[in-house]
């Protein structure tokens, strides 16, 4: 038996309050897919080293590799257990809920645009480029292409937003959908951080609900399932623990947090979090350039 330590809170009460049926979807390292048959969800099974998300359960292993758990292995919960075929089971029981919930933007941003700046230095010299950030050396013609593309597309969603034309930029935030590399493309690794600083309580985008769901929309076929899960979520505001604690340092006076903060967000995927950052970093001077609400 595997004891899960923590889950999302939807997550530990579905399969507290209904089955959960489904199936594999993929196998990784340090996480396992499942596919959900009632919702057609992903929900995510991963190891001790992993931080919290939407839709994740984080349980007591190191990794994955010795169970010889395959896609398509059946999966369902009962009695506070879920089962991957005759392979591993799980209890919730001594599962800690945890819940994505991102702070209030400030009225002040004087600490926040001394932070910006931390961090962007920060990211220029350590973060991973080949994705929203691009080689300075060593740029294959295709690289090249597609670095091109990635910060022409950025230019235009930067000036529609900045200029509170939001049905205007709609299209511009869906050609990020599915841009670049990684099995998380960088523009939705973008798209995500983005979205993050547009929920953040009293954000000027914070009722703009619609902007979201057309992007999340679009997401459906323009983009990996897996991608557009983290899509779907953070369209609504649900965004993983590490990425909070990220937004969280950068509204504080604490600059060591705050470098720590951002290395355990630009250490997720290959390129995934350094995408993910400059999207945050996009959308806080996006915030403060307009001030106040739309």
């Amino acid at each position: 038996m595997v004891f899960a330590r923590s889950g999302d809170v939807d997550f530990i009460q579905r399969v507290i309050h209904s089955k959960l049926s489904g199936f594999v979807h993929s196998t990784f390292k340090r996480t396992l897919n499942i596919q959900c048959i009632e919702d057609g969800e992903l929900y995510t099974i991963a190891c001790n080293e992993i931080d919290n998300g939407p839709n994740t359960l984080i349980v007591d292993l190191a990794c994955f590799e010795e169970m010889n758990i395959n896609a398509y292995d059946e999966v369902y919960s009962d009695n506070n257990i879920i089962s991957i075929g005759n392979k591993m089971s799980i209890t919730i029981d001594r599962a800690k809920s945890w819940e994505s919930i991102l702070p209030t933007y400030p009225t002040n941003t004087d600490v926040l645009k001394k932070n910006i700046k931390i961090m962007k230095q920060y990211i220029e010299i350590h973060g991973k480029s080949g994705g929203i950030k691009s080689k300075s050396v060593n740029e294959s013609p295709f690289e090249q292409e597609m670095s091109k593309m990635i910060q022409e597309r950025k230019g235009l969603l930067i000036d529609e937003l900045v200029n509170k034309q939001l049905h205007h930029a709609v299209p511009h935030a869906v050609s990020f959908l599915g841009l670049g590399p990684g099995l998380t493309p960088s523009g939705d690794d973008f798209l995500v951080g983005l979205f993050t600083c547009f929920h953040l309580k009293n954000s000027p985008f914070a009722n703009y609900q619609w902007f979201f769901e057309e992007i999340e929309r679009a997401a459906k076929t323009a983009t990996n399932e897996i991608s557009y899960i983290a899509i779907k979520k953070a369209s609504v505001g649900k965004i993983r623990e590490s990425i909070i604690v990220l937004v969280n340092a950068l509204l504080e006076e604490n600059e060591e947090q705050l470098i720590l903060s951002l290395i355990k967000v630009l250490n997720i995927g290959s390129s995934s979090g350094t995408d993910i950052a400059l999207g945050i970093l996009t959308g806080l001077e996006i915030n403060i350039k307009i001030g106040g609400t739309l």
